[in-house]
Parts: C-alpha cells; sequence; structure tokens
C-alpha cells in the first residue's frame, strides 16, 4: 500500500513538472501595460445576466475629498441592500490579471551539442519583471416640486442620495443647491435621461468617515438592479471633461461569451507581433503609443477588446498565455458581482458547473466621437483573445558551424523585420535604431533630415546655359551685333564706290 502511494505521489509530482515545462514552453511573461499608464482613466467592473445588472465604479478622483461627487443615473431606485462598497484591490487584481502582456521567448544555439550522460535537467529561470452658481429667479420650493428624493443611505464614507426629476433645469439647480458642482453644460446632458425616466444616484463624501482611507484614495461603489437595458451611461461623465479625450477600461462577466458593444464598432487590437527585444524596458510606454495609433487609425469612435477568456472555477485549462497576474479565484468572482458564483461552494474536480466568461473593453471617449451611451450585447462567442506582444532573444555561445551562420543571416533579417512591426504598430521611427540589426542595440540615433533650399534652384522650361555666375547677356546685345555685322559688310562697297 504505501509503494502505491509512493508510486502515486511520484506520478503527481511528474505531472506538475512536465505542465510546468509546458507552460515555459510558451513564453515567459516580462512586462505588462495596465489601466494605470492612461491618465484621466476610469475603470468599470460589468456583470449581466438576463435582466440582472451589476456595475462596480472605480475612479481616478485626485483633490480634496469635500470637493468630491458623483452622479450616476439608473434605471430604479436602488435599495440599501443593492448598494456595497468594495475595495480598491479588486480592481487591481483584474487589472493585472487582465492587461496586455510582453512575452519573452529565446533562441536555441543552432551549434549547441547537448549531452546526454547526466540525467538532470536545467531549467530555464523565470523573471517577472516580474459653477455656475444657481440662478437667484428659481425658488427653492419651485425646484423641490420638479425634484424628488426617493431614498437616502449613508454607507461607509459615502453619503447617497437617490433622486427623480421631471425637468433638468430643476435637477441642475437641486444639485447646486445641495452642493453639488456642476459644470456648465450639465443640463443639456442631463435631459435626455429625465426623458428616459431614468434615476439619478448622487454621491458625496462623509468627511468624518473618510478620515481612516489609506491616501484618501476612494473605494470602489457596487450597485446592482435589473433592467432589460444592458448599457453603461458615459453621457454624464463627459460633461465635465472639457472636451478631452478619457479613457475608460471595462472588465465585463457573462455566462455566455465575449460582450460587445452594439451601437459603436469593438475592434481587437493587434496582438501577437514580434517586436524588437529592448521594447522590453520599455513596454508601457510602447502599449501607449501602440493604442494611440490604433484609436486614430479606427476614426477615434471605436471600443478595443484587449482580453478575452473563459475563467470558470470548474474550468481548469489554462486562463491566459502566459498569465500576467494571478487568475480570478472565486472570491474575486463573487465579489466583481457575479451572483451565481457562490463562495462557499467547491468548485474542485467539477464539482459544481458554472460559466464565467471575462472580457476586457478599453474605451477613449470624447463627447463629439461618442454622442450616445455604450450599449452592449452578449455574444457566443467564447474564442479566447488577448494582447501580448513577442521578444525572442538571440542565442548565445559560438556559432561555429554551419547552420550557426545561417542563423546568424536569419537573426539579422528577423530584426529587421522587427523594427518595421515597431514601426506599424506605433509610428516610431525605425531607422532611428541603426545599432539593433548587427547588434542587438536599442540605442538610438536622431535622424538629420536633409532640408531642400528651393532658393538656390532655378527650373526653366527653356534650359539657359550659363557660365560660372555670368548672368545671361542683355537683351540688347544680339540687335546691335546684327547692325555692327550689316556695317562692316558695308565697307568695301563704299571703298569701290569712292575709287
Amino acid at each position: 500500500m504505501k509503494n502505491k502511494i509512493y508510486k502515486l505521489t511520484l506520478t503527481c509530482v511528474g505531472l506538475v513538472y512536465l505542465a510546468t515545462q509546458s507552460f515555459a514552453f510558451c513564453g515567459f511573461y516580462v512586462a505588462k501595460a495596465g489601466a494605470n499608464i492612461f491618465n484621466k482613466k476610469s475603470q468599470v467592473i460589468l456583470v449581466h445576466d438576463g435582466d440582472r445588472t451589476t456595475i462596480t465604479m472605480q475612479n481616478d478622483f485626485k483633490g480634496d475629498l469635500k470637493e468630491f461627487a458623483m452622479v450616476i443615473p439608473v434605471p430604479v431606485v436602488l435599495k440599501r441592500d443593492d448598494i456595497t462598497i468594495k475595495e480598491n484591490s479588486l480592481f487591481d487584481n483584474l487589472d493585472a490579471y487582465s492587461s496586455p502582456r510582453l512575452v519573452e521567448y529565446h533562441d536555441r544555439n543552432p551549434c549547441y551539442r547537448p549531452r546526454y550522460d547526466n540525467y538532470s535537467r536545467s531549467v530555464d529561470k523565470v523573471m517577472l519583471m516580474s459653477s455656475m452658481e444657481v440662478e437667484d429667479d428659481i425658488a427653492f420650493d419651485e425646484v423641490r416640486k420638479k425634484v424628488k428624493i426617493e431614498a437616502k443611505y449613508s454607507i461607509d464614507e459615502y453619503d447617497i442620495i437617490i433622486l427623480s426629476a421631471k425637468e433638468s433645469w430643476a435637477l441642475e439647480a437641486w444639485l447646486k443647491q445641495n452642493g453639488y458642482s456642476l459644470p456648465e453644460n450639465a443640463k443639456e446632458v442631463l435631459t435626455p435621461y429625465i426623458k428616459d425616466k431614468m434615476k439619478f444616484f448622487a454621491v458625496k463624501i462623509n468627511l468624518e468617515k473618510a478620515k481612516n482611507l489609506a491616501k484618501g484614495k476612494l473605494r470602489p461603489i457596487q450597485i446592482k438592479f435589473k433592467s432589460d437595458k444592458f448599457m453603461l451611461p458615459i453621457r454624464l461623465g463627459m460633461a465635465n471633461a472639457n472636451g478631452e479625450d478619457q479613457d475608460l477600461i471595462i472588465y465585463a462577466f457573462t455566462r455566455t461569451g465575449r460582450v460587445e458593444t452594439a451601437n459603436y464598432r469593438t475592434v481587437e487590437m493587434p496582438t501577437a507581433r514580434k517586436i524588437p527585444t529592448f521594447i522590453k524596458q520599455d513596454y508601457g510606454n510602447f502599449y501607449k503609443e501602440m493604442f494611440d495609433r490604433k484609436y486614430r487609425n479606427e476614426g477615434r469612435n471605436a471600443v478595443f477588446l484587449e482580453y478575452a477568456w473563459n475563467v470558470s472555477p470548474t474550468w481548469n485549462g489554462i486562463k491566459c498565455d502566459p498569465c500576467v497576474g494571478t487568475p480570478p479565484v472565486v472570491t474575486d468572482l463573487s465579489n466583481a458581482g457575479i451572483h451565481w458564483v457562490d463562495p462557499n461552494e467547491d468548485y474542485s474536480f467539477g464539482r459544481t458547473k458554472v460559466e464565467v466568461f471575462f472580457t476586457r473593453l478599453h474605451v477613449r471617449y470624447s463627447r463629439s466621437r461618442f454622442p450616445s451611451d455604450l450599449t452592449f450585447i452578449e455574444t457566443p462567442n467564447k474564442m479566447n483573445y488577448q494582447v501580448r506582444q513577442i521578444i525572442t532573444n538571440p542565442a548565445s555561445g559560438t556559432f561555429d558551424c554551419d547552420k550557426g551562420l545561417a542563423y546568424l543571416k536569419k537573426l539579422k533579417n528577423r530584426r529587421i523585420v522587427e523594427l518595421h512591426e515597431m514601426e506599424a504598430l506605433t509610428g516610431r521611427n525605425s531607422e532611428e535604431y541603426p545599432y539593433y540589426v548587427e547588434l542587438g542595440s536599442g540605442k538610438k540615433k536622431p535622424i538629420v533630415r536633409q532640408q531642400n533650399n528651393s532658393n538656390n534652384k532655378q527650373e526653366n522650361a527653356i534650359p539657359i546655359s550659363t557660365i560660372g555666375n555670368q548672368k545671361p547677356p542683355p537683351f540688347w546685345i544680339l540687335p546691335l551685333c546684327v547692325l555692327g555685322l550689316i556695317l562692316v559688310l558695308q565697307i568695301p562697297k563704299w571703298i569701290t564706290s569712292k575709287s
């Protein structure tokens, strides 16, 4: 019996070892480009199942907490149990896990001859780099007739009011009278939501309770409700953007498959491109440049897919290749608002069947480019997808064989292709990296462009020959020469007539 247990243990260890080797073969994670590389960003977790929606909101508010206020359109009056305060670590985990990544491969030296006299294997080391004031003529009583307080809650550091309104001007006036600082065009933005009979989730900070916040960083707010609409209101957030672009990262969870936008194009970001090895040290800026370029090329009005994968707790397959962070565990999924995942259930070995599909979308929006709120659809598409770029390190050692010489030639050609790929993805000038093809160095050398001096060029329909710096002869020279020739020809006649 002990021998059987011992053999079984060895078998399990062997399987784990083989799985580790197989995973390492797929490439090593070396860098990521998380949401923190984008300024003026917000992050939202969006969970949808039938008519049930859960939204968790995190914003990057910076400033005095007493100035913070947030107004969000919601389809129904939220109850106290529909509102929860979450921790920022939830967003940190999801961002770290699903963010665009850079993976690393290593060439094998073609001249290397392995020795098999030693059973031990060498395992590569893996490094995870690793106010507009209210008009005086709007009376308080008149405003109160048009705006109704549906509910009031005080939850941790937030004071929350649920409002309904009949007129946008009245809601605008009420918010300003109660200390909410609104932009000048708030009335215009509020009007369509009031026409749709939506409610307004208004939030301010309880300064006394907020004293215990770590570094004054606000925690995410989670709300849940029932509605036939699968949408995310972004128009109200544009009102105070001063016309500038804002970045929004959406972590969407469904039972069925990928989430896409119904009223805007959903475009996949470029992936699996082989780029120069020196990008390893600067992948965050590289991806930012790549996203900027893709955003412009797609007309500045598309939504971009950055990750899509089955993250069901009962599915034991790889949930990323390679993984940037720890895949979301049952606790993370439950905290995100995925109500069909029970944190107390044992999902190991497929004891309980449950499906969760994770989609990460990146939106850069402005009022002119995104005039409508984001409307989503669940698709049956369960194809795995992730944004990852690839660097391949050259082999080390000597290349004193025929295959070694051929490898060095292919290496130079590959580096040329990698530079062109970098230029296509980001717009960086590949000519500024003259040392990469031969030496593998990412050192830049600025390109001096020669300027053409049009003043030194003479373009004529009829070419005129000039000698040195002499100017063409005056126009009267030719007639004078002809007259002189005629006079010379008349001299013999004058002599003959006199004789």
